[in-house]
Parts: C-alpha cells; structure tokens; sequence
C-alpha cells in the first residue's frame, strides 16, 4: 500500500514530463480534433487538385515521348 502512494504520488508530480517525454495526447490536444481535420483537408484540397492536374501532364509528356521516339526509327 506505501509504495502504491509513492508511486502515485511520484506520477501526480511528474505527469506533465511524463505526458511531454511519451508524447502522449490529452483531452485539451484532442478536444478541437474533428476542426483541425477539417481545416487541413482544407488546405490539402488544392494540392490534390495540382496533383492531378500534374500527373495529367505527366502522362501526356510521356506519350507525346514514345510518340515522337517512334517517328524517330
């Protein structure tokens, strides 16, 4: 029972390092959650736009590539 106190007692002291040295999550971390979700897919909503606009080109390019080497032979 003593060391049950002392160990509760160390950890009730320490918590705050505890919790920083594990990155652990708590309720005030993960409160907001569901807006910052939402406020990153909202940023990431014009790279997915770039990225497919990208990878469009891209596939482009390369046929217009294997075309042109063909014309070469």
């Amino acid at each position: 029972m003593i060391l049950d106190n002392y160990l509760n007692s160390y950890l009730d002291r320490r918590l705050k390092y505890h919790i920083e040295e594990w990155q652990l999550a708590t309720r005030h971390d993960i409160g907001d959650i569901s807006q910052r979700v939402s406020a990153l897919e909202q940023e990431l909503e014009p790279h997915r736009v770039f990225e497919k606009y990208a990878t469009a080109k891209a596939t482009e390019l390369e046929a217009r590539l294997k075309r042109l080497q063909e014309a070469r032979k």
